[in-house]
């Protein structure tokens, strides 16, 4: 976001965490039975199973293969070709008393070339951990440590709570890095949820983040998921040290040897809520507070509103529509600079093996419109797709997975993928 200058002295909007927290962790530790039957389908219900079977552990090796191929129209012809291998390991194990013990292990190995025109081809290679977690589980409890996902909210497109993972919608595999740390889960008979998390050695920016996490500090939240009315309602807070070293305007006359700037704190709420009322409805909104006299826009705020419908046309074709806001500023609510995208999808099943897709977004600050059409072909082990892009050349957002192909200007990718 561009700078103002620096803000006058204000007070910065303080959150008050722990009163919440330590009544989550009281609910997990010391959940309320009731004798009112279960309404909702539990995280993972034990099967019944023979005495010889309930110690009997299982394992399972599978995971994806898949290659990759761009290239644009709008400029010199330079491909981008890409191979990505993701071996996954599982592990379950029926430990007695309603609980279950499982395991995941993968890794995330990719390479990638790009030829070009005027110069040698420019190749890339990389392998890291994708997931590594280790699960205990109830009927309506869980806990999970490691390397994992953490994704929450209703908003399809742009997600205002995408403070976890990059999660791109045009992206046929829909690949996301992990966080390490522990998380856990406790559901009512209610259909109310209670989710609490902890932590520690992430350094990579997620989604919308101005500055990434402080790697040596750790980070803690919760939220909360209520069924309201046809739908439901959620709240979030989450807090974190934010590494802006870099992001701090520049003195003048700048220093000989300029001192590098600590991390600071951070707070994060945020709201959303979904409805079924015929046609689908959902708000995501948060904000985000850098507790620092050094940013000239130390809050951000985003908000999505959305909606989807399947009309009755052949198969059914369904849209689904959403606005996006994000901005910054000197205070929460004080007017401030950003962006904003309105955004379309329409998706059409073409028999049931096949669909063709397209999403569609509108710039409203620099009158850019992104376009992406894409047809699916799926069978139990192999998906193929093909996408046409007719972007700026320059996108302003979803900047995609290393080893993987950008969508910026016009072109076509063909993508092959094998699950095995």
């Amino acid at each position: 976001m561009a700078a103002e200058g620096r803000p006058p002295k204000h007070t910065p909007m303080e959150f008050h965490p722990a009163p919440l927290l330590l009544a989550i962790g009281l609910t997990l530790i010391f959940p309320v039975h009731s004798q009112a039957q279960a309404s909702i389908k539990p995280f993972r219900q034990p099967q019944a199973q023979g005495p010889t079977q309930e110690s009997s552990p299982t394992f399972s090796l599978g995971g994806m293969l898949a290659g990759a191929g761009l290239a644009r129209f709008d400029s010199t012809f330079e491909p981008f070709f890409s191979l990505r291998f993701i071996p996954e390991l599982t592990f379950s194990l029926p430990a007695g008393r309603g609980l279950t013990l499982d395991a995941e292990i993968s890794a995330n190995a990719y390479g990638a070339v790009n030829f070009l025109a005027d110069a040698a081809a420019d190749a890339s290679t990389g392998l890291k951990p994708y997931r590594g977690w280790l699960r205990l589980s109830a009927s309506r409890f869980e806990a999970r440590v490691g390397l994992q996902k953490l994704s929450f909210g209703p908003a399809a497109l742009f997600r205002p709570l995408m403070w976890f993972d990059s999660l791109d919608p045009r992206d046929p595999l829909q690949l996301t890095d992990g966080v390490y740390g522990l998380l856990l889960r406790y559901y009512t008979r209610g259909n109310a949820n209670v989710w609490a998390w902890g932590l520690y050695g992430n350094d990579d920016r997620r989604g919308f983040d101005l500055a990434p996490p402080d790697k040596k500090a750790p980070e803690f939240g919760g939220r909360v998921e209520l069924p309201l009315f046809k739908g439901e309602i959620g709240a979030t807070y989450h807090r974190r040290k934010a590494a802006i070293d870099g992001l701090t305007p520049i003195m003048s006359p700048a220093p000989v040897s300029p001192l590098p700037v600590p991390p600071v704190p951070e707070d994060r709420i945020g709201f959303d809520g979904k409805w079924d009322l015929g046609v689908g409805v959902w708000f995501e909104g948060a904000l985000v507070h850098q507790q620092t006299p050094l940013l000239p826009h130390p809050y951000q705020r985003a908000y999505t509103l959305g909606l989807d419908y399947t009309f009755a046309l052949g198969r059914g074709l369904t849209a689904l529509a959403e606005h996006f806001r994000i901005a910054s500023s000197v205070r929460a609510f004080s007017p401030g600079d950003g962006l904003s995208f309105t955004a379309l999808l329409l998706r059409y099943p073409l028999g049931i093996l096949d669909e063709i897709s397209g999403i569609f977004y509108y710039d409203w600050k620099n009158n850019d419109i992104y376009r992406f059409i894409s047809w699916k072909h799926t069978t139990d082990a192999l998906s193929f797709s093909a996408i046409v892009f007719w972007n700026p050349a320059t996108p302003s957002v979803f900047q995609g997975q290393p080893g993987a192909g950008s969508f910026a200007g016009t072109g076509l990718e063909l993508l092959l993928a094998y699950h095995f």
